[in-house]
């Protein structure tokens, strides 16, 4: 699995990191997993195509010191399906903007 791990987060700012996570994605019904939508615009031809499997997310899990973003592309519907793939390079962008959006937002910077 490809992804971007963020990890030795001490407990407080993981803390902030799951609120902030509660905030800004759409729960996947699991509690250490959140769910960030694809943007209209953003997704690939075959998701565009698929739009009865959407709407498609990359997940993004969070452990006891981590946090992990995930680069598969998932669909709500389905779990198996041609549209299920890794992330384009915009998607991929769209992900390590978000990351470091909550890195920042939580002062993991230092």
């Amino acid at each position: 699995m490809r992804q971007f791990l963020v990890d030795e987060i001490p407990r407080r700012q993981m803390e902030e990191i799951e609120a902030y996570l509660k905030e800004k994605t759409v729960s996947s019904g699991m509690q250490e997993v959140f769910w960030l939508e694809i943007p209209e615009g953003m997704r690939s031809p075959i998701q565009e195509e698929h739009k009865t499997c959407g709407p498609h997310y990359l997940a993004i899990e969070t452990g006891e010191d981590f946090v992990k973003f995930e680069f598969l592309v998932r669909c709500r519907e389905r779990l198996r399906c041609d549209c299920i793939q890794y992330a384009t390079p915009a998607q991929e962008a769209f992900l390590l903007n978000f990351a470091h959006t909550l890195i920042r937002a939580v002062d993991l910077t230092g």
